[in-house]
């Protein structure tokens, strides 16, 4: 998570909502990104999205089942989305999203059995840290 939070300070910095996402097989990092909408004009650059197409271009495949996604957020259902397109092993997510969370708070797409494909999500991991993140850059933002 350390990894992703530093990405998310990152985000932040370049005036960006404050979300960082890592994508790692076998202990090593394949890709590393944070949100990027502000500065590419792009409703979809996202974090994880970014970062799972890093990851896919870096392992020359879409299936990523072997990966883990690491985002100091818990997942918009577009990005739990695409974890799901992309097959992921596991989803480890740090702050909840009451907004917009589709890993628990208000849907749970990785775990849904009428999909194709389901992957185990861990939540909370340095959650106080990455809330802190996003309250701190909202509150310099309003």
């Amino acid at each position: 998570m350390g990894v992703a939070l530093a990405e998310a300070t990152l985000a932040a910095a370049a005036g960006e909502v404050p979300v960082g996402a890592v994508v790692a097989v076998g202990g090593r990092i394949v890709a590393r990104r944070h949100n990027e909408r502000r500065a590419t004009g792009d409703p979809t650059a996202h974090a994880e999205v970014l970062a799972l197409r890093d990851a896919a271009s870096e392992l020359g495949t879409w299936r990523l089942d072997d990966a883990v996604l690491v985002v100091t957020l818990e997942p918009c259902p577009m990005c739990a989305g695409a974890a799901w397109a992309a097959r992921i092993g596991r989803l480890v997510w740090g702050a909840p999203n009451p907004e917009a969370g589709a890993a628990g708070s208000l849907y749970n797409l990785g775990s849904d059995p009428r999909l194709n494909h389901e992957y185990p999500a861990t939540a909370g991991i340095r959650s106080r840290e990455c809330a802190e993140l996003l309250t701190s850059f909202f509150a310099r933002h309003r």
